[in-house]
């Protein structure tokens, strides 16, 4: 996989608790369901000074990022403009994206409220919203959509079928496995040289280790890789020699 791909989930209502995120989830099973993964998630507040922070790290970093939420036209909404100071550009009202706005609002006054939610950060290009037309925006491999579930993940699901296709990968050609080791050397730290040797040998490989605690006793270790079946079976039959070597007792893990 060469891309990686994050999240930034945006407003205050769901760091305060009054709602919950929807949208973590939902973006990590639109990629899977593509062989992609989500590597990384922020939530942040409507601040706009962190925001621009955020977005121009971001942009420095070049991750595909999806960014839900704070693109509206009402006082606390900042991401726009934190968009735009980001990019280093003003705001303006994108005449493609306005055309839309003036279907969705047909017969009716196109106020200047109105006209903000399509103001966007020059020179960027608009995201279609089949669920009401009023669009998000895009720039440096950004995606701005609204906080809105029904309208986002619509939104973000054209953005990868537009842009991403030649990232997907055959689902059916990855395949997850992994032991549950238990023991007085069953523990990570005693594991690491292990680790790094697997993730040396198999660089295409996603190897992965979860304690399990019961209170304050470890209960087990769970290691693990995903990737290509073939690759699968390899690394874990080189892991299964070397634990038992150890004498470290292995079940599958079910």
């Amino acid at each position: 996989m060469s891309r990686t791909f994050g999240a930034i989930i945006i407003g205050d209502e769901i760091l305060s608790g009054k709602r919950q995120d929807k949208h973590f989830a939902k973006i990590a099973e639109m990629l899977g369901a593509r062989g992609l993964r989500l590597s990384w998630v922020e939530y942040l507040g409507d601040d706009r000074q962190r925001l621009t922070e955020t977005f121009k790290r971001t942009m420095a970093a070049g991750d595909v990022v999806f960014s839900c939420g704070g693109i509206g036209n009402t006082p606390d909404d900042h991401t726009r403009q934190a968009a735009a100071a980001a990019l280093g550009v003003g705001l303006e009202l994108h005449a493609e994206a306005f055309e839309d706005l003036k279907i969705r609002f047909a017969g009716e006054e196109i106020t200047d409220q109105r006209k903000l939610l399509v103001t966007f950060p020059q020179g960027v290009k608009m995201i279609p919203n089949p669920f009401n037309r009023i669009a998000g925006f895009m720039a440096n491999e950004h995606y701005f959509v609204p906080g809105f579930p029904q309208m986002a993940h619509p939104m973000i699901e054209w953005v990868l079928d537009t842009f991403y296709k030649s990232e997907f990968q055959p689902v059916a050609d990855t395949i997850e496995k992994a032991f549950l080791l238990t023991g007085p050397t069953a523990y990570e730290s005693a594991l690491l040289d292990l680790m790094e040797r697997i993730v040396a040998v198999y660089p295409t490989l996603r190897l992965f280790s979860l304690p399990s605690l019961v209170g304050k006793e470890r209960k087990h270790l769970e290691l693990g890789v995903e990737g290509a079946p073939a690759l699968v079976d390899k690394a874990m039959e080189e892991i299964r020699l070397e634990v038992e070597r150890r004498g470290i007792t292995w079940v599958w893990r079910p």
